[in-house]
């Protein structure tokens, strides 16, 4: 009989497989660099691909990067990173970086929360270029996607959202998100059976941004209809706002 670790991880790869078929996330050939921040969504993402990648169909690499920020005091443990990813046999690289919130480049009213992620994507893009990786990899969920959508109609006034699959048209490079169909619930869920190790530092930022709020505004979404984010997906599908080009 299967524990429940074994029926819950059998429930996310399927979601996982369903994704990249449906939008076209992964192809023969494929080099694929993923984002690790440590976090449970990342970890999981990390360790369905490169169990997907032994089965060889469709046959790609994965190799992993950890950014870390010298301006922000959070990360995770770089001894377990290593041994995580070595468990996988996925090649894992870690990167130390820093920002200037007065740097010409941005102004002084952009929040920690902005700079940090840019810089940190910048080192994605450097590394992915210099490792000749087609496919750069985040551990974004079908819940960040929603909430993201709902931040953007609230606080922008438009209608998108992170995209399961976003074509970059200035090089040969993709950003796919493969964990798309899959709830944080789920993932959470799994993260305490496998036993992922936690964040030894918190980002002090994280309670405090837009996301929060719309995460608060999906809740009430969902008392008022539990079927709300089918509704929502339905929508961003409808129009084309999960795969994109930019």
């Amino acid at each position: 009989m299967k524990t429940e670790q074994e029926r819950l991880f059998k429930r996310l790869n399927e979601r996982f497989v369903k994704a990249f078929v449906t939008y076209h996330l992964l192809e023969d050939d494929d080099h694929v660099l993923v984002g690790l921040s440590g976090g449970k969504d990342s970890l999981l993402l990390t360790e369905l691909l490169a169990k997907r990648a032994r089965i060889d169909h469709p046959r790609f690499r994965v190799e992993a990067v950890h950014v870390r920020m010298e301006n922000i005091e959070y990360e995770t443990s770089s001894d377990f990173l290593e041994q995580f990813c070595q468990q996988l046999d996925v090649p894992l690289h870690i990167i130390t970086t820093s920002f200037d919130d007065k740097d010409t480049f941005h102004s002084k009213s952009k929040p920690p929360c902005f700079l940090c992620s840019w810089y940190r994507r910048k080192q994605l893009f450097n590394l992915a270029q210099e490792l000749v990786c087609n496919k750069i990899a985040l551990g974004h969920h079908r819940d960040d996607i929603i909430h993201t959508a709902l931040m953007n109609l609230t606080f922008q006034g438009r209608f998108g959202t992170m995209p399961a699959l976003l074509k970059m048209r200035k090089m040969p490079l993709s950003i796919i998100r493969p964990l798309c169909l899959i709830e944080e619930t789920d993932i959470r869920r799994y993260a305490e059976l496998r036993e992922y190790q936690q964040l030894t530092k918190h980002c002090p930022y994280e309670h405090e941004t837009n996301r929060t709020t719309a995460a608060e505004l999906y809740q009430v979404m969902e008392r008022m209809n539990p079927e709300a984010r089918f509704s929502v997906w339905r929508a961003l599908e409808q129009e084309g706002k999960l795969v994109e080009e930019y």
